[in-house]
């Protein structure tokens, strides 16, 4: 397996392939998509297990999403079988993915300690509101951009293991080591990549609806339900193909070995 050093530009192009993969099948991906997202909010709304069960399924359940994206590409039939399909094949590594994240996840909000006094901690353990004064004096935000830095690693190593577990068989180990080298070697068109969600999926969306609040200040909320519901329609399954598409262009595999399908 080779990780391919692409240029910057083909972040941007990850999303435009990406939708224009969804637009091929957009309600089956979507589907796919928004079940994805269910099942996470119900589990996250059970108490104690809940949110603890959702990480750990989190990765097998994403894998899911994208090997419908993988049929589509190839042409191959999609159904709702796939969504389940990586939990069922290769269970327990995908549950090790998720206990690597939440290990580290737990990890890193115990580091913002350090940061806020424990305000963001308190409020990930027991669920009580945020701390007023700590967000009024900016404790807060620190801690959560303290946060975002601590898990960035997390992220990285993460981001194809999933899919390298489910399409190749790869134990947990080197699973994270070929995603964290195919991530590093693609730095730039990562930070394109996120700078393109950035501005598709929050500023071009924001603008919209802070331009039209300030035309029509009665129909706000209106308008804002009317850019963000199909905005996220959209968005999220473009996301999940735009992922596919990043790893179809930047992992190659030896001609003598063949992915499972």
């Amino acid at each position: 397996m080779q990780a391919l050093k692409l240029p910057a530009a083909r972040g941007w192009q990850w999303l435009v392939l990406g939708y224009a993969l969804f637009r091929r099948q957009p309600a089956l991906i979507g589907l796919m998509a928004m079940s994805y997202w269910m099942v996470l909010l119900v589990l996250n709304a059970l108490p104690l297990i809940g949110p603890i069960a959702a990480i750990l399924l989190t990765p097998g359940l994403s894998a899911g999403v994208m090997s419908a994206c993988r049929h589509l590409d190839r042409g191959l039939p999609v159904t709702m079988s796939l969504f389940l399909q990586p939990l069922k094949e290769n269970p327990r590594t995908q549950v090790g993915l998720g206990a690597f994240y939440l290990c580290y996840t737990v990890l890193a909000m115990a580091l913002t300690n350090l940061v806020d006094g424990g305000g963001l901690w308190q409020a990930f353990v027991s669920g009580t509101p945020l701390d007023r004064q700590a967000l009024e004096e900016g404790r807060l935000f620190q801690a959560i951009m303290a946060l975002a830095l601590f898990m960035l690693p997390a992220i990285v190593v993460y981001w194809y293991a999933p899919v390298l577990v489910a399409w190749h068989r790869l134990s947990l180990v080197k699973a994270l080591f070929f995603s964290l080298v195919a991530c590093l070697r693609n730095w730039p068109a990562f930070l394109v990549y996120g700078l393109g969600l950035l501005g598709v999926g929050i500023l071009l969306p924001g603008l919209v609806v802070g331009l039209l609040g300030t035309l029509f200040p009665g129909a706000a909320s209106f308008f804002t339900s009317l850019v963000t519901l199909p905005l996220l329609m959209v968005l999220a399954p473009t996301m999940f193909a735009s992922f596919y598409v990043s790893y179809r262009e930047v992992f190659v595999m030896p001609e003598h070995i063949s992915e499972h399908a």
